[in-house]
Formats: C-alpha cells, sequence, structure tokens
C-alpha cells in the first residue's frame, strides 16, 4: 500500500464533533492506504477566535505589558471541552489531559518572559506559534483510540537543526528529507504530526506565513518521495477548487483537475487554493494533490497534477481580488528615457510592497497594491519621480486558463462581454505565461463582473 499524507485544517478540526469526523475519514482511509496525517490548530467560531489568532493576541499583550490571562484561558477551555467530549472516560483522558495543561503552563511562562523584557525573540514567537498544533494534535490523537485506531503524536518542534543559518532551497530539501525520516509510520499506527516543523532561520511567519502546516504536509510528501506516496490530501470545508466563489456566483462548479500553474494564478487573484510554494514542493516530485471537503468525504475533490489527461479548457476558472488600489505616475520625463520604471519599482521594494499588476504608456505607469496603510508613504516615495495619483476602492478580475493561449478572441470576448454588461475597465493586463487576463474595475462591480464573465465562459450557452 502507498502512503497517503491527509492534512487537516483548523475548520476541520475546530471542535469535538470534527476532531471525530477527522479521525473517521482516517480510520476510513486506513482501510485501503497508511496515513499521515498533519493537523492544524483549532479553529474558533470565527478566524479571530481560533487558536493560533489568540496565542497572537496573548504574545501581543504581552510585548505591551499586559495581561494575557484571558486568551489563554479560552485556549486552555476549548481544548479541554472538547477532550471531554471526545472521551468521556475520565482515566482515558487523563494523560492527554495532563499533556494540555503542561502545554498550557509552557506557554504561560513564556509570555511572563515576555511580558517582562517587552521583548519577542524570533525563537519564542516560534514556540508559542507551534503549540496551537501541539494542542490539537494530541486531542487527534486521543479522538483515533477512543475509536480503536492506533496514532502516535509527533512533535516536530525539534526537527530543524541548530545550525541552520538560511531559509533557502538548500535548507528545505534537508528539512524534508529529515520530515519523511521523523514522520515515517509503524506497520497500522497513524502519524500525527504536528503542521508546525520547529524554529525556522528569520521566524516561521517571515519564512513561509500562516499557511505553514499545508507547506509541513508538502515538506513530508516530498521527502517520502512519489515511490512511497500516492496523493497528498488537503481537508478544507469546500469541495475543491471552483470555476468561481461559489457564494458570489451560485452557477460555479467544482473542477475535477487543475494544473499547478492554473491553481497558482487563482491563488495571487483572490482565490484560497494553496501558496504556490507549496504546490511546488508536492508537484515538482510528482505527486498529485487533491482538495477535498471534510464534511462530504464520499465526494471526488479537485486534483491538481502536474499533466492532465485531457485538454486543457479554454478558460478554467474566474476570480477576483478586492481592496485593491492604483497608484499611477505620470511624468513627462518617462518619454524616450530609460531607468524609470527601474526607479518606481526601487522605491516599491524599498517600502516592502508588492505589487499586483503594472500598465505603462509613454508618460505614465499604473500599479495596483493591496495593502491602503501602505499609500501614503507610496505616495511619498514616488512624489519625486512624478505626479502621482491614488484610486482606492477597485478589485481586479482575473481570467485563468490554460487553454486561453491557444484560443484567439479570447480578451475580446471578456471585454465585450463586461462592456455589455455596462461594467467599466481602467486598467487591463495579460499575464507573460498567456494563461491569465486581468484587469481592474470598481470594487462594487466586482460580483457582476465574476457573474457576467462565468457566464460568457463557463455555462453552457
Amino acid at each position: 500500500m502507498g502512503f497517503v499524507i491527509q492534512k487537516f485544517g483548523g475548520t476541520s478540526v475546530g471542535n469535538a464533533e470534527r476532531m471525530q469526523h477527522v479521525a473517521g475519514i482516517i480510520a476510513s482511509s486506513l482501510k485501503q492506504q497508511q496515513v499521515i496525517a498533519v493537523v492544524s490548530a483549532m479553529s474558533g467560531g470565527t478566524k479571530s477566535e481560533g487558536t493560533t489568532s489568540l496565542i497572537i493576541r496573548a504574545f501581543e499583550q504581552a510585548m505591551q505589558g499586559h495581561a494575557f490571562r484571558k486568551e489563554l484561558s479560552l485556549i486552555k477551555a476549548n481544548h479541554l471541552k472538547a477532550l471531554e467530549q471526545i472521551v468521556p472516560e475520565p482515566s482515558r483522558r487523563l494523560e492527554t489531559e495532563i499533556d494540555i495543561r503542561d502545554e498550557m503552563n509552557r506557554m504561560a511562562s513564556l509570555l511572563k518572559a515576555i511580558q517582562v523584557i517587552r521583548e519577542l525573540p524570533t525563537r519564542s514567537r516560534d514556540v508559542l506559534l507551534g503549540a496551537g498544533e501541539r494542542l490539537s494534535a494530541r486531542i487527534l490523537v486521543a479522538s483515533l483510540r477512543e475509536k480503536g485506531t492506533e496514532a502516535d503524536f509527533v512533535d516536530l518542534s525539534d526537527v530543524v537543526d541548530e545550525q541552520e543559518t538560511a531559509v533557502d532551497p538548500g535548507f528545505f530539501k534537508r528539512l524534508q528529507a529529515k520530515l519523511a525520516e521523523v514522520c515515517l509510520p509503524r506497520p497500522g499506527v497513524v502519524p500525527v504530526v504536528t503542521g508546525f516543523f520547529g524554529m525556522v532561520p528569520g521566524g516561521l511567519l517571515k519564512a513561509v506565513g500562516r499557511g505553514y502546516t499545508d507547506f509541513t504536509a508538502a515538506l513530508i510528501a516530498a521527502g517520502l518521495s512519489r515511490e512511497r506516496v500516492d496523493e497528498m490530501q488537503v481537508w478544507k470545508e469546500v469541495d475543491g477548487i471552483f470555476t468561481a466563489d461559489p457564494r458570489r456566483v451560485p452557477t460555479a462548479r467544482a473542477l475535477p483537475t487543475i494544473s499547478p500553474t492554473e491553481a497558482s494564478e487563482l491563488t495571487y487573484f483572490g482565490s484560497e487554493v494553496l501558496h504556490p510554494f507549496t504546490m511546488e514542493r508536492v508537484v515538482s516530485a510528482g505527486i498529485p494533490i487533491r482538495i477535498k471537503n471534510t464534511f462530504r468525504p464520499e465526494g471526488h475533490g479537485t486534483v491538481i497534477v502536474a499533466r492532465r489527461e485531457e485538454a486543457p479548457p479554454r478558460v478554467t476558472a474566474v476570480t477576483a481580488k478586492r481592496g485593491i488600489s492604483v497608484v499611477t505616475v505620470q511624468s513627462n520625463r518617462m518619454y524616450n528615457a530609460y531607468g524609470f520604471l527601474a526607479n518606481v519599482f526601487k522605491v516599491m521594494a524599498d517600502l516592502g510592497v508588492v505589487v499586483d499588476l503594472v500598465s505603462t504608456s509613454e508618460v505614465s505607469v499604473s500599479l495596483t497594491v493591496d495593502k491602503p496603510d501602505d499609500l501614503e508613504r507610496i505616495r511619498a516615495g514616488l512624489a519625486p519621480l512624478g505626479a502621482v495619483e491614488v484610486m482606492t476602492g477597485r478589485a481586479i478580475l482575473s481570467m485563468v486558463g490554460e487553454g486561453m493561449k491557444y484560443a484567439p478572441g479570447t480578451s475580446g470576448q471578456m471585454f465585450s462581454a463586461l462592456g455589455k454588461a455596462g461594467v467599466n475597465i481602467e486598467m487591463i493586463s495579460q499575464g507573460a505565461s498567456e494563461i491569465n487576463i486581468s484587469c481592474v474595475i470598481k470594487e462594487e462591480e466586482a460580483e457582476k463582473g465574476l457573474r457576467v464573465v462565468h457566464q460568457s465562459f463557463l455555462e453552457p450557452a
């Protein structure tokens, strides 16, 4: 039997009922394949109530010298309540209960030290972040054992070599090999692995971001290689990747397959799929990634695969990224000049601002950015180069599909459909890969634009 890596997000393990449901999915999968489970921290009713968010709020409070007891009490109560509901017999849950209390005590001690020195070292931040995954992993192990499935708790907190000094491709290759060794399951026993994989040079959030549990699963899959891993599964609360956001476009449908490049474009321009860096580790190893719904495990899901058996459709999906601002620099010095664009991008790089789209004429350049807090700094930084105009309240509407490069007239059809619907296009950009056509429109017209383009390309005539 090959291995399957199953990653469960915070919503999937958000309470006792969901933990038990996940344990059932793992037990069912174990009949066919050896399972390695990777878990995120437990979510809450809202994102701000999730374990990771509460931990971040606690260390922010400690940094300012404020009390953090409320956040820790809520984390502790949530996990002990879930454990009690999953394992009603006190003697059977005692060991896990002790582990939870020990973890909470370690967090409290570390936060007290931070509260005194008013400083949060990178390693301390990573230790605190990892607590959420350690707590949820222990409860999932208890849930599996309660169902009669043997499981091991695997803590990756110490897996990174202390001699590592930089996060580079070599670092991740060494890490994935070590993860594969540590997570290799015993026959018939499910390793329940913490999504947190140890102290990373520069800090985990900076190196990977909040999606580090997906990345952990990807590193394990790549380390074990295609010879042993059949697929990596990412379990969410949706049926897969859709042709559009089904909350905005009721006629949207789940895609059976999608390419890594298309998935990356959709992620970048507003759809929550997987971080491109995560996909790269798995796809480069030849391992397919399947997005599945925790609440409908019988569904097929969407498979991210490098090579499709069927020809790619002209348009695969359409997405919208809201909260966009357009910054335009106009200067006669651009005309027949060299180095002007380099100066513009140097300003943005110095400010640490990410640019989504770029459009130029002979005397102006327009850039889109998605962080409104940066706008005044951007305006001040670009002012020496020319007249700066800022437009807020915009959205990027993007159409993605590998088949578009083979279909002349695709962009014309898109813009014609938007024009007929009265949606004004303010800026146009086509990706160098020729699988993305994007335009900037007013944010209040984003939903209409999504529906119009989806109807034009992805619904039967």
